[in-house]
């Protein structure tokens, strides 16, 4: 077993294949050996990983609020090094198959390391209810669904198995208390002769509701709602996607609809899910891997491997907010330049399409941050167990919001030689309402009542 598996076992005392709840002992560590959140409060033995010290909160200058724009607080640092297709073998077990993949196939790809920074940072009420959940979160219906009762706080900050880091990925803390919204957010994808093609353009609401603790109205068993308007291509002008996510989708599953224009009805689309590949974003990626997963967890059995240490995108201000539209864009691959990795520690999860079960997929893995659950990188493989996809999500803090936001990714299909940047907020930026709108206004009839006639 890799020595990083083996520490990270130690100091959680977990058995990766145990169902059991975790005990009261392990749940006095939080806020001790490991933070309010879950994650090993020590940073690493060679100094690489720094220890946590309560996150990112002072603001830098030249920040202006409610710009929809975070100025990088680390645009002075300069790469610690860099990893290329001459050196990457030096730090394979850091890096992830999709990783390997594109410094194999481009030599001109790299990946320029630089400090790492723990910035991830929670209002105190998340990790008071984090805190609360380590002992009274459950997970129901072979793992398939969460109790209520766990809303306000990441559920599972000591995670016992594969399915609740999964939920830990799906529950995290990115929205605030209210919602996130863009006026413009756009998906690129390259083909595989370089032609960059703009698939969408929409304006975007997200919000979890399993965070809107203080919002009556709300079914408690509403845990994610997102809809995207797009205004580009023409073709697609006024079409509108919405989907709400429930704690027990096995009673409750996705429910989603459509708004087209020409037809001038709200329809359900219960397609909107699985492997079912996304509209508006080329069909590079598909709806149970937005932003790495999305939906349900009933057709894959998901294995929790341990923590380790991986190279992931982090702390991406000049990604999110500086590199210009086409900058962005080489050939093969997003510009190098454009991208910062640093070192942290990740969760692993694998998972296994379970006998009987129709994916695309045969096998996934997770590589999910440990401070944020968001941040991080994700391989699938096809059925004749060749790598298919790789995505690397990136994210950065909202220092002045106490938000570890983590939305914008690259996605590869090295299937069909094409991939794509998604939920690229560079028009307009990313902004960020602390107040949720009614249970009334977020009704699809009202959503494509107010946003279509604008």
């Amino acid at each position: 077993m890799n020595g990083h598996f083996v520490l990270a076992a130690a100091l959680m005392g977990v058995v990766t294949c145990s169902l059991a709840a975790t005990s009261a002992e392990q749940a006095a560590e939080l806020g001790k050996s490991l933070t309010a959140f879950g994650a090993i409060q020590a940073g690493n033995a060679e100094g690489t990983i720094p220890p946590y010290e309560g996150g990112l909160r002072t603001i830098p200058a030249g920040f202006k609020p409610d710009s929809g724009f975070w100025v990088d607080p680390f645009k002075d640092e300069k790469p610690l090094m860099r990893i290329n297709s001459t050196n990457m073998a030096e730090y394979a077990e850091q890096l992830s198959g999709g990783q390997k993949m594109l410094l194999e196939k481009y030599p001109e790809y790299y990946l320029d390391i630089y400090p790492s920074h723990r910035t991830a940072a929670y209002p105190q009420e998340v990790l008071d209810a984090t805190v609360r959940n380590a002992t009274t979160c459950h997970t129901l219906k072979d793992n398939l669904a969460v109790d209520p009762a766990c809303r306000g706080g990441i559920p599972f900050p000591i995670p016992q198995n594969g399915n609740e880091l999964i939920w830990n990925q799906q529950l995290r803390y990115k929205n605030g208390p209210g919602f996130t919204s863009t006026a413009s957010s756009a998906s690129w994808v390259v083909d595989s002769r370089g032609q960059v093609t703009k698939t969408a353009e929409s304006a975007t609401f997200e919000e979890t509701p399993f965070y809107q603790v203080k919002q009556t109205d709300r079914d408690p068993m509403l845990y994610y709602r997102a809809w995207a308007l797009d205004s580009y291509p023409a073709r697609s002008a006024g079409q509108l996607i919405i989907i709400a996510d429930y704690l027990d989708p096995t009673s409750k599953p996705r429910r989603a609809w459509s708004y087209t224009p020409g037809m001038r009805r709200i329809k359900l689309a219960p397609e909107f899910a699985y492997d079912t590949p996304v509209p508006n974003q080329g069909g590079v990626n598909l709806f149970d891997e937005l932003q790495m997963f999305s939906g349900s967890q009933d057709r894959f059995d998901y294995k929790l491997v341990g923590r380790k240490e991986m190279y992931i995108p982090y702390n991406a201000y000049k990604f999110y907010f500086d590199c210009k539209q086409d900058e962005q864009f080489l050939a093969h691959h997003a510009n190098p330049a454009c991208e910062r990795w640093e070192l942290h520690r990740v969760w692993v999860v694998e998972a296994t399409l379970k006998p009987g079960m129709r994916h695309a997929y045969s096998k996934r893995t997770y590589y999910l941050d440990e401070d944020t659950f968001g941040a991080g990188l994700y391989d699938a493989w096809d059925q004749g167990g060749l790598l298919y996809r790789a995505l690397f999500q990136s994210g950065v803090q909202l220092y002045d919001k106490d938000i570890p936001y983590t939305v914008k990714n690259v996605s590869y299909d090295f299937n069909k030689g094409i991939w794509s940047i998604l939920n690229d907020g560079l028009k307009g930026g990313y902004r960020i309402s602390e107040t949720p709108l009614s249970e009334t206004d977020m009704s699809p009839e009202t959503i494509v009542s107010k946003e279509t006639q604008r």
